[in-house]
């Protein structure tokens, strides 16, 4: 078990919005999780994957208790063990390509000549060796988001997270992302766990966690 999450409970204000979640996720799956807008999705992906704290309940990734961390180890933690992937890309407008896929790399400790190499592997093996100079502003909406998988992947997670990750792409580089994951979990044996409307996706998943109104139904 890569995760295991229990008895998960978030509140805003007055609304509950997660409801006694119980969440596990095995070594290389790949599981979205679906559900109308407002179920609770994004907010249980953020909890899982360490960015948003749970009112109650207890999180382990890695045998490691989430809970127990304070925030620098937390912040460790989660550079070396999480990967992230967003719907809009979330790369830095002033960097390279290259630069961009390096800086959690470097944020690790890693020197540059270290962190380019691993980048340039990433960037060659998802078919942007061309691409590594240019700035986000240059490439489409397809290659950032290969990019920032290319992020993602750089620190050899032992999960990422992704969040709409093809909501903002046309359909053929959504296709084209979607098979990415796949080739990712069978070559690297990488585990996602990915909030997704996107009903092609959540069928080609190992497993689908429907949520409704803060449960998982």
């Amino acid at each position: 078990m890569i995760l295991q999450a229990t008895n998960i409970q978030k509140s805003f204000g007055t609304l509950q919005v997660l409801k006694e979640i119980d969440i596990a996720i095995h070594q290389a799956e790949v599981v979205s999780i679906v559900g109308k807008s407002g179920a609770g999705k994004t907010t249980l992906l953020q909890i899982i994957g360490t960015l948003l704290t749970a009112d109650k309940g207890s999180i382990s990734i890695c045998n490691t208790a989430i809970e127990k961390l304070n925030e620098r180890q937390l912040a460790k933690f989660r550079n070396e063990h999480i990967g992230f992937v967003f719907q809009f890309h979330q790369l830095l407008p002033e960097f390279t390509a290259l630069e961009n896929v390096c800086i959690p790399a470097l944020i690790q400790g890693k020197s540059h000549k270290q962190a380019q190499t691993r980048a340039k592997e990433l960037l060659d093996f998802l078919n942007l060796s061309e691409r590594m100079q240019h700035k986000p502003n240059e490439l489409s909406g397809g290659e950032q988001q290969r990019v920032a998988v290319a992020r993602a992947l750089i620190n050899n997670p032992s999960i990422i997270f992704a969040d709409e990750p093809s909501g903002n792409l046309d359909m053929k580089h959504k296709t084209e992302l979607h098979e990415l994951f796949f080739t990712l979990r069978n070559s690297f044996n990488q585990t996602f766990v990915i909030v997704t409307h996107d009903e092609g996706l959540a069928q080609l998943s190992d497993r689908v966690i429907t949520m409704e109104d803060g449960y998982i139904v």
